[in-house]
């Protein structure tokens, strides 16, 4: 029999006309975010190191304690939300980033790029997706919510795409360690300021159309858009009075919560299994924070590493995401987690192989096609950027699988009414991962690749790698004890 149009695969994409122009407003924002997102992310550890003076061991320790911060900011972010409204907190987390990148981009000075740029810009950060995930379902019908997120989940590697290739054309253009001058204002900047004021710049457009554009009240049913006024939770009362209520009841509610989830024997058991999926996680923070100047010191100034992760990287997810999601829809979310972490974690260990493996592919077609056409680097082919683009290729593969079911995983096996906790607890892998890298990869630089003298980078992916591993392993082997059954899946195993 065939499809109707609403069952049909056009049909699919159709059913966003005539959604809500704040819909569609989210969609253009959400590529403007990243790409001032990862402009400032990848910039942040060289930034750190070349304009403020801080060593590879003390530059992590920074970035720990800055991704901390941005954790306990986003844990309280909700109740911002609950206080002054969607619109407020849109124009609040925007107007801050504005003031902290500008900070950044302006100020090389530690007492001044730091407590006033570095660490409020991690409150803004916080109000990005977190506040955009609620407006996309606030702006979407039922039938419209699937596309809505997988739109904004492509949207969001096209921004990645967007800002890698930005990265690499600032630092070609100006050099690694170049300046330039502003037009008319006559200040001089460094490429990473340079690349941190393109962040700056890309977050204005953002505030005004949330000024202009995003209408207060603003709420899509299946019945049909509702307009009313926003009733905050403490109306009347001052901003800042009004967060600290908020907070105050949610802390409440929290702890109410909580408190009973860790009377549910599958409670314990989705914890090992975050404890585990941590490990995998770190291969995408050393992307950001050990691999920049690892391609620098090992490629030399200058080097495509924006293009070949930053760009590479989201171009294959967008790809391939829906492929993998249709190859696998029929296995369960536990089973594709291990088949993608070990896909994920194995790719680590290219770049810890001998670079001469990889001589014939660099001297072949591959190397040609990759270095001389596509990233405009002439001569003979380092074979570095061949182990790196397969690691990369692999990685891209690896969580295509794994990465959207870390979110199928927990609101498959939340009891009914416990979703929004389960949900929550599942991000914890991004933040312990992100702090945890941000210790480790200053050491690791220092130890295996130096600023200056020998360096054994095989060994320092070899050590990532390993602890990569553990997930896949660790899920695999403790699975029986560990895997909680999903609802409409019949591969889990028996329960004890």
């Amino acid at each position: 029999m065939a499809q109707t149009k609403d069952e049909s695969f056009i049909g699919k994409f159709l059913v966003l006309r005539g959604a809500v122009r704040e819909l569609w407003l989210i969609f253009g924002t959400k590529i403007l975010t990243i790409v001032a997102y990862g402009l400032v992310n990848s910039t942040l550890i060289l930034w750190l190191s070349s304009d403020l003076g801080y060593g590879d061991k003390s530059a992590g320790f920074v970035v720990a304690a800055w991704s901390t911060a941005m954790t306990l900011c986003t844990i309280m972010v909700g109740s911002l939300v609950d206080a002054i409204g969607l619109r407020k907190s849109f124009l609040f987390g925007f107007g801050i980033c504005v003031l902290a990148r500008g900070v950044m981009a302006f100020f090389a000075v530690k007492w001044i790029a730091l407590p006033f740029g570095l660490f409020p810009l991690a409150l803004g950060e916080a109000l990005q997706t977190p506040v955009m995930v609620a407006a996309v379902k606030r702006y979407a019908t039922t039938a419209q919510r699937s596309m809505s997120f997988s739109i904004f989940y492509a949207m969001m590697n096209v921004g990645f795409a967007i800002s890698g290739w930005t990265f690499d054309k600032v630092r070609t253009t100006l050099g690694e360690y170049g300046h330039y001058t502003l037009p008319v204002l006559g200040i001089t900047l460094s490429t990473y300021q340079t690349l941190i004021l393109l962040g700056f710049l890309f977050t204005i457009p953002n505030l005004l159309i949330m000024y202009f554009g995003l209408r207060d009240g603003v709420e899509v049913t299946d019945e049909g858009v509702k307009i009313h006024e926003e009733k905050p939770k403490y109306a009347g009362e001052p901003v800042l009075r009004a967060f600290g209520f908020s907070c105050r009841d949610a802390l409440k509610d929290w702890a109410r919560i909580f408190s009973n989830l860790w009377t549910q024997p599958a409670f314990y058991r989705f914890l090992v299994f975050l404890s585990l999926v941590v490990f995998v996680r770190l291969i995408f923070y050393h992307m950001h924070y050990t691999f920049p100047k690892y391609g620098i010191r090992e490629l030399g100034e200058g080097a495509p590493i924006g293009r070949i992760f930053g760009v590479l990287n989201p171009v294959m997810i967008v790809i391939l995401v829906p492929i993998v999601g249709a190859l696998t829809q029929k296995l369960s979310a536990y089973r594709v987690v291990i088949i993608g972490s070990f896909i994920a974690a194995s790719s680590v260990f290219f770049m810890a192989m001998p670079p001469a493996w990889f001589t014939p592919l660099a001297d072949g077609w591959l190397g040609d096609l990759l270095v001389h056409k596509w990233f405009g680097i002439q001569g003979a082919v380092n074979p570095l950027y061949i182990s790196i683009f397969i690691s990369v290729v692999m990685l891209s593969i690896g969580e295509a699988f794994y990465s959207p079911r870390l979110y199928e995983y927990p609101a498959a096996i939340a009891p009914k009414g416990q979703e929004g906790s389960y949900m929550a607890l599942s991000l914890l892998p991004y933040f312990v991962a992100k702090f945890f890298v941000g210790s480790v990869s200053g050491f690791l630089l220092a130890r295996y690749c130096p600023a200056s003298g020998p360096r054994d980078s095989q060994t320092m992916w070899l050590i990532i790698g390993i602890m990569s591993m553990v997930s896949p392993l660790g899920l695999l082997f403790l699975r029986r004890y560990i895997q909680v059954h999903e609802e409409g899946r019949d591969d889990a195993p028996a329960a004890h």
